[in-house]
């Protein structure tokens, strides 16, 4: 089909500034400057002079292109009243002189509009859109041009300004569209550069007509767990396939193909431990993490503090990055600087994200401190299976250094012990202080504070509870909310202070510990050994 002879409207801007002819013939484009007026041509015509202000108020009703826009020569869809085309084969000139920074005239920019041209034809083959497809693209305006060349008109970017007619002005939180009113959105790699992840997933799912395609494009998804969190951040579409691709620079990309159904749902609040939705996607990971100790450590003071380095954190292993929020629980917080401050904060791999923090603990000698600790909330209680009030007895370890002052407490000296009755003290453990303390429901305020669109931490050390939590976590679900588990067991391990003598506070064994352990791991939750 040959191109339209009719010359393309003229737009009169305030001062001199290059316009970009976007389209196919892009080297076809001219820019030129003349009388404060910005002009584009086709290679082999003159400048064009600014029109008046008397024929420009009145190009809508004259000219030869007046009232009869071209179609875009696929589906014999209309274009947009915005963008004059010209058809030339299966591919769309988009005439319209566009304001366009210096970055979209660079060689660069043009070779990344072919590059998606190419990502976006194989879906126009296939019949994920067509040239009459509302389609919106959240990467960037290069991505539009792509869709408008193929002859996908009515295509549209959303940027943080706005460039009409390619470009609306849009974030993460708020795409300018009504609910269900595009067929297909291509994400490009927003998703892996936004800081809301899940804020731009919710909004790209809204948008979206049903039977409507999402294209995802990342370097994150590259395993079980990290595909499974970008899932349940799109818990109404379903996958339909992934490829690998390589991106404008050559890197490694997976892209990603969902389709939305009404029907289509990923249950983000598992019922019990059997149908923990994520436990196969994280088994893969499991079996990259450090292995267990499995024979009982003679001196464990030395054994398991020199594990802490061994540790193969979660992060180094997987993406978190498509979560909604990230969240660190801390059971038996102690002070502020024994685990949060002295090692969560300072050396837990966090991938830049920010973490809220919750610190468990019901020893009044610490909770003073947490006052001025800025995004840490305390829970001032002891972690239990059930709501209750509960008889605590501060406990002398022999193994250990203290006074009967709550400074020594805070420094590390004395705590809480074990939960206990007042008159079920140990000879040589209990200090004879008796403290009643609120206890609270840890599986259920879990279920009720994180859902499985979270990334959780949590660091126990519960002295010897952890043999009480633990099956109660299990047995609720809430133990597949906890992507990664630091657990301190206690057992009646050989004492610091007197060689040959177990510590008499705990009645488990290091085999007892060992089994938990492995129990966790086979239910799918990543758990170390901790000190």
């Amino acid at each position: 089909m040959a191109l339209s002879t009719c010359a393309p409207p003229v737009l009169r801007y305030p001062k001199p500034a290059a316009t970009l002819l976007v389209g196919a013939n892009h080297n076809a484009a001219r820019f030129c400057s003349r009388s404060g007026t910005t002009l584009w041509t086709r290679r082999g015509a003159g400048p064009s002079r600014a029109p008046s202000s008397s024929s420009a108020s009145s190009r809508s009703g004259s000219g030869c292109c007046a009232g009869r826009l071209p179609s875009s020569g696929a589906g014999g869809a209309t274009a947009d009243p915005a963008v004059p085309t010209a058809v030339a084969g299966r591919k769309t000139t988009v005439q319209t002189a566009v304001r366009a920074p210096a970055a979209w005239r660079s060689r660069e920019w043009r070779r990344a509009v072919e590059h998606h041209a190419a990502v976006l034809g194989r879906h126009l083959a296939d019949g994920l859109l067509a040239a009459s497809s509302r389609a919106v693209c959240l990467g960037g305006v290069q991505e539009t041009v792509a869709l408008r060349e193929l002859g996908v008109v009515g295509a549209v970017a959303v940027a943080r300004k706005r460039y009409p007619p390619l470009a609306v002005a849009g974030n993460d939180r708020h795409l300018p569209f009504p609910d269900s009113s595009v067929e297909f959105v291509f994400a490009g790699r927003a998703l892996d550069s936004s800081k809301r992840p899940a804020d731009l997933a919710g909004e790209a799912a809204r948008i979206m007509r049903p039977d409507g395609h999402l294209v995802v494009h990342t370097s994150g998804a590259t395993n079980a767990y990290s595909l499974r969190s970008l899932q349940l951040l799109l818990p109404s579409l379903r996958l339909l396939r992934l490829r690998e691709i390589n991106g404008p620079d050559g890197s490694s990309l997976r892209e990603l193909v969902f389709r939305k159904h009404a029907d289509a749902g990923i249950s983000a609040s598992p019922a019990s431990a059997s149908n923990c939705t994520y436990r196969d996607h994280k088994l893969q990971l499991i079996g990259l993490a450090e292995p267990l100790i499995l024979e009982e450590p003679a001196k464990p003071w030395i054994t398991l503090k020199r594990n802490v380095k061994n540790i193969t954190y979660l992060p180094a292993l997987a993406d978190i990055g498509f979560k909604r929020r990230h969240v660190y629980v801390d059971v038996g917080a102690r002070s502020y600087g024994s685990s949060i401050g002295g090692w969560f904060r300072k050396q837990y791999p966090k991938q830049n994200h920010t973490f809220e923090v919750f610190a468990v603990e019901a020893d009044p000698a610490f909770h003073t401190e947490y006052a001025s600790k800025k995004g840490v909330t305390l829970l001032p209680y002891a972690a239990w299976v059930r709501n209750e009030t509960l008889t605590f007895e501060i406990n002398d370890d022999p193994g250990k250094k203290g006074s009967d002052s709550s400074n020594a407490r805070a420094s590390g000296g004395r705590g809480m012990g074990r939960i206990r009755p007042a008159a079920g003290a140990t000879d040589g453990v209990s200090s004879g202080e008796v403290r009643r303390i609120p206890a609270f429901d840890l599986a259920e305020w879990l279920r009720r504070t994180a859902s499985e669109q979270d990334y959780v931490v949590m660091k126990m050390d519960v002295e010897g509870t952890e043999f009480d939590l633990i099956p109660r976590m299990l047995d609720t679900g809430a133990i597949c909310l906890v992507d990664e588990l630091f657990l301190e067991c206690h057992y009646n391990r050989w004492q610091r202070c007197c060689p040959g003598k177990r510590s008499p506070k705990y009645p488990n064994t290091y085999e007892d510990c060992l089994e938990l352990f492995t129990s966790l791991r086979n239910n799918g939750v990543l758990v170390h050994q901790w000190w």
